[in-house]
């Protein structure tokens, strides 16, 4: 796919290509299920290719939830928690301090309460304890009384942690989602779907997910209720709990997530938890809330509203106070008590953006003083920064700049440490491309403690090892990291037309929800727009456009830009990136574009230089991408030379290149043929000494047809051009 692009620009990578396979699925998965053909296609582009798969997605069929006890170790962590409700042993949950911990904790904590289990819960301090299972915080627990701890989204490399616990008569049950090594600790049972010898189907589990899966397993081994019995009534019971954990952690919401979320985000519309609904009211504003007397009417509850609205204020009680706070709204029964916890966490959350503001404005002063081409991976440390916010910063300088980064933080040190052996705590987020756990166990012999996913981890280094370790995570990534990963893209579904944009289409789009990672708002590309007006909204900081094709005009949203920033005025032609959405004003729907990237439309004579440029970089051995549509099948020889004799035959012998790609895209046949493609089927033809070709100047061929009397079809596999063309095209 060509599109314009300079170091500047993101890349606009468009994941749907037509090709005849496609649109024949297509239409059929529309027709069977009376969806509209967009739909259909955008299902095809998700990998649901069929109308059984493309039917279960969309229905959410119950049979998509997985057995509990498929997953390794769940048994053995039923038996244990069993056996110390049945004895009264004082069990504590303990949980790691960010939304998926918290959400963990509260469903976890209000299951085994249900019980009649004597329960209780610990978060350790993100400042003072940091992330994860230390000794100093067991033997707190085991003072309480506590003979069995169950860790909830942390604990799968707490093995020195759990064997000091075996000592002094403490049992462990892990449940964890992070990446593990081979070596996982002696616990009781080390209950997570990402050890390599647990089969369970699903891996992407929230840590919030693998105890609703723990918690149905008890209610079935527990309880005595079939598999159906036990997921309907932890659903009802729990499903909030687990939507909101699940989202704020940015799982995947496929497959038992999609389920999960979908059932959860309805829960919330109409819920009963005094927190939920007091952390819904406090983050609208007074003038709304008093214009609105029904939550519900005012507030839409989706992925988008919990993960940007509802999830930073839970997070902000372990960044800027204590996760307990957060803990202690979900666990509220008073209306009363959970509003003023609720307004806490929306105080503690302004406090978290000054205190991030702060740090991303020391961040950048940095990064401006360094050559940042230098190096793949930006490594920023100070003395005063926040523990708690310095992952956010770094996911602003790695969305800004298109590479992994890590902030590291000596804040908090005692003064009694030497300088050199003071103790940073780091948070780092990666790009698809550099797995950042593999990275950070390249660079363990240099790190106090690590750990996390592919694309954001937690550390722990020594402040005389700072220079060694930026050092060696640099190497890893010069020889892991391709340049083509550090270029900012973003992904596009499918190209639609002015026709398109209608009420019936946004609308239908709803049935893919709830939208998330691996399920993603669908994003579409609108070429050669005019702009027929242009304004400033919020003192500038966004921008309005009505764009149009001379019949249909529209409102496109430009949020975060001002129109200055665009470089856009009216008259203007453009292509547009954008989400779909259904605008609601004075009882009136219509559809408005929520723009995610503007580029000026190309003109004729630029896109011709872009495409013979590509051109001759695939001809002199470059690699491309399957979604350029390059590589031609039997049918597009068969097109173009049916074309070309055609035309030879009524006497036309040279024809332009640009002329032959416009006429065989005519009509309804969608099999495309773009220049490239065109450029070496018309080679290859006259290899296989089908074609006689003259270029009588740049691309004006003059053509001749060799005719052959052989009755067997001419194979193409003798194109030695056409096999190296195919070498060049990446696997995925």
């Amino acid at each position: 796919m060509i599109e314009n692009n300079n170091a500047k620009e993101k890349k606009w990578i468009l994941k749907f290509e037509e090709s005849n396979d496609v649109t024949v699925a297509s239409a059929k998965i529309a027709a069977e299920l009376d969806i509209h053909p967009i739909i259909a296609k955008l299902l095809y582009n998700r990998g649901y290719c069929d109308v059984d798969s493309a039917r279960t997605f969309i229905r959410m069929e119950s049979e998509m939830l997985c057995d509990p006890f498929e997953m390794k170790d769940i048994d053995k962590g039923v038996e244990r928690i069993h056996s110390a409700v049945k004895r009264k042993e004082k069990i504590t949950v303990y949980g790691d301090y960010d939304v998926d911990g918290v959400t963990s904790v509260c469903t976890l904590y209000l299951y085994l309460r249900s019980l009649g289990a004597n329960i209780d819960y610990y978060i350790p301090n993100r400042s003072g304890e940091g992330y994860g299972v230390s000794i100093s915080a067991i033997d707190a627990i085991k003072e309480t009384g506590t003979s069995l701890i169950i860790t909830v989204d942390t604990g799968i490399t707490a093995i020195e942690e759990v064997e000091y616990a075996k000592k002094i008569g403490v049992d462990f049950v892990i449940t964890d989602h992070h990446e593990c090594r081979e070596d996982l600790p002696r616990a009781v049972a080390v209950i997570n779907p990402h050890r390599l010898d647990c089969k369970y189907p699903f891996k992407e589990l929230a840590g919030v997910g693998v105890v609703f899966k723990l918690v149905s397993a008890c209610e079935e081994r527990i309880c005595g209720m079939s598999k159906r019995e036990a997921a309907i009534r932890i659903f009802t019971h729990y499903a909030d709990l687990v939507a909101i954990g699940t989202i704020a952690d940015v799982m995947p919401i496929k497959d038992e997530n999609r389920i999960i979320v979908s059932y959860g985000l309805k829960m919330i519309e109409n819920t009963n938890r005094p927190g939920i609904t007091a952390l819904i009211n406090a983050s609208v504003a007074k003038s709304e809330a008093q214009k609105n007397d029904k939550r519900k009417k005012r507030t839409k509850i989706t992925s988008g509203y919990i993960g940007y609205t509802l999830a930073p204020r839970i997070n902000a009680a372990g960044r800027i106070r204590s996760a307990t706070l957060a803990v202690e709204l979900f666990l509220a029964s008073d209306s009363d008590n959970a509003n003023r916890i609720a307004n806490e966490l929306c105080q503690a959350n302004k406090e978290r953006q000054n205190e991030e503001n702060k740090i991303m404005k020391e961040a950048f002063e940095k990064i401006e003083k360094m050559n940042i081409d230098e190096n793949p991976v930006v490594v920023l440390d100070a003395d005063n920064w926040h523990h708690g916010v310095i992952g956010i910063v770094a996911s602003r300088i790695t969305e800004k700049f298109s590479r992994p980064s890590i902030l590291i933080s000596f804040d908090g040190n005692d003064g009694d440490t030497p300088y050199e052996l003071e103790i940073g705590k780091g948070s780092g987020r990666s790009i698809k491309g550099l797995n950042l756990v593999d990275a950070l166990y390249h660079c363990s012999d240099h790190l106090v403690k690590f750990g996390g996913h592919e694309l954001a981890a937690g550390l722990s280094v020594s402040r005389s090892e700072i220079d060694n370790f930026r050092k060696k995570i640099n190497e890893y990534a010069r020889s892991n990291l391709k340049e083509e990963n550090m270029v900012p893209t973003v992904d596009a579904d499918c190209v639609i037309t002015f026709e398109d944009l209608n009420i019936n289409l946004a609308q239908q789009l709803q049935q893919l929800e709830p939208y998330g990672v691996g399920n993603p708002i669908p994003a579409f590309i609108l070429r050669g727009a005019f702009v027929n007006e242009i304004t400033s909204i919020s003192d500038g900081k966004h921008t309005r456009m009505v764009i149009g094709d001379g019949n249909v005009s529209v409102t496109a949203m430009y949020f975060s830009n001002s129109p200055e920033s665009t470089g856009i005025k009216v008259g203007d032609r453009i292509d547009v990136l954008f989400n779909l959405d259904v605008n609601e004003w004075l009882g009136r729907r219509s559809v408005q574009l929520i723009l995610k990237d503007v580029k000026r439309s190309l003109g004729e004579n630029e896109i011709t230089q872009l495409e013979r440029k590509r051109f001759e970089e695939i001809w002199n051995g470059a690699f491309y991408a399957p979604e350029e549509n390059i590589f031609p099948i039997r049918d597009d020889f068969v097109k173009v030379y049916q074309f070309i004799n055609n035309a030879y035959r009524q006497g036309t012998e040279i024809i332009s290149h640009r002329d032959m790609v416009a006429r065989l895209s005519r009509g309804n046949d969608t099999s495309k043929i773009g220049y490239i493609k065109l450029k070496f089927i018309i080679k290859i033809l006259y290899e296989l000494n089908l074609l006689g070709v003259e270029e009588l100047e740049t691309e004006l061929y003059r053509f001749s047809v060799h005719y052959s009397h052989n009755s067997q079809k001419t194979p193409l596999e003798k194109s030695n051009l056409l096999r190296r063309l195919k070498s060049q095209q990446r696997k995925y």
